[in-house]
């Protein structure tokens, strides 16, 4: 049976990607939850989130799933959403800046104000809608999506990885940024795969059935 745990810390919307990976699996057993024995019993785990890294962090250390995130990055496939692919940096600037998970070696970054689009119209903060999203890499997770298909994004912070052999996928707004990372076992989207239609479900079927 494949076991699937998304991370409850208080800060996803866990209703949404629970039903997204149910539709794209129906043998795939989802639970949600904060337990660290069932995360760790997990063949693989969703780290989904949105609002603000510092409360994030916040909500990781109380309930003791900082070292558990570490050794299911080391050792299962583990797919990070919006703010969970955030966390798994360095450092993020968000707040005044602060400390994450240091996962993979990185910086969140703010969208900077009077962004343009190539006809000179102001581009909204946050990015918010749907935006091309452009592989950079062959990897499974990428199974059955054409190039440059669109996901669903709400952000307005974005990673600025430090390698750029980390990088999986970019969007563009008004310029390139990475959208989507993976190194090993690890893949995680800035865009929520849950909220893209066909697209976004046959990312989330690839990863239930990614065996890296």
């Amino acid at each position: 049976m494949n076991r699937v745990a998304v991370i409850d810390y208080g800060m996803g919307n866990l209703h949404s990607i629970t039903k997204a990976l149910q539709h794209a699996d129906g043998d795939a057993r989802v639970v949600v939850t904060a337990e660290a024995g069932a995360i760790l019993a997990a063949d693989r785990v969703v780290f989904p989130g949105v609002g603000a890294i510092a409360d994030c962090m916040r909500a990781l250390t109380r309930l003791g799933l900082v070292e558990v995130i570490h050794e299911i990055a080391a050792t299962r496939p583990l797919l990070g959403i919006c703010l969970g692919m955030q966390a798994l940096l360095d450092h993020s600037e968000e707040g005044g800046g602060g400390h994450c998970l240091g996962i993979l070696p990185g910086t969140v970054v703010r969208f900077p104000p009077g962004l343009r689009d190539e006809r000179g119209n102001v581009l909204k903060i946050p990015h918010m809608g749907w935006n091309q999203v452009c592989p950079t890499k062959s990897h499974p997770l990428w199974s059955g999506i054409a190039d440059g298909s669109r996901f669903y994004f709400v952000h307005s912070y974005y990673a600025r990885p430090e390698r750029s052999e980390d990088i999986a996928a970019t969007s563009n707004y008004p310029r390139p940024f990475a959208c989507a990372l993976a190194r090993d076992n690890l893949f995680a989207v800035q865009f929520h795969p849950e909220k893209s239609q066909r697209v976004g479900l046959q990312l989330l079927k690839n990863f239930l059935h990614w065996s890296p």
